[in-house]
């Protein structure tokens, strides 16, 4: 399965619950992270800024984007405006339309109300995990 995850999602990860279920998925190959140069770039500065400057999982994590581990990169995306009150996450939708993911996984009230977008489904950690199991059946 093809996914772009919010920064929500990662930083949430690094305490337990669905978002590192998912993350785990990812790291066993068992779903694609869907990248662009915005939601790298997001990814980074927030997980520095609250402090993961050090931590041995967010090394893990940098040193897995940078070979590409399990990624597809894009670097020209479409200027999508769907998000009402946070252009700023429209980077994610433009991110999955622009690779043709499978599904936006996010915490993000603003961006869980667009719902669907051009065949693309946003859910949340608990819905995708649901509907991985669900297609794994």
């Amino acid at each position: 399965m093809k996914v772009v995850i919010d920064t929500n999602i990662f930083v949430s990860s690094f305490f337990g619950g669905n978002p590192k279920k998912i993350i785990d998925l990812w790291k066993n190959e068992q779903i694609t992270l869907y990248l662009s140069r915005a939601v790298l770039d997001e990814y980074i500065d927030v997980l520095r800024r609250i402090g993961m400057k050090d931590e041995q999982e967010l090394e893990e994590l940098l040193s897995l984007f940078s070979k590409g581990f399990n990624i597809l990169f894009t670097t020209k995306t479409p200027r999508i405006k769907i998000v009402k009150n946070d252009p700023a996450d429209d980077k994610f939708i433009e991110c999955a339309v622009a690779l043709k993911a499978d599904v936006v996984i996010t915490g993000d009230k603003e961006v869980l109300a667009v719902k669907e977008y051009m065949g693309l489904k946003i859910l949340t950690s608990q819905q995708f995990l649901e509907k991985y199991r669900n297609a794994d059946s």
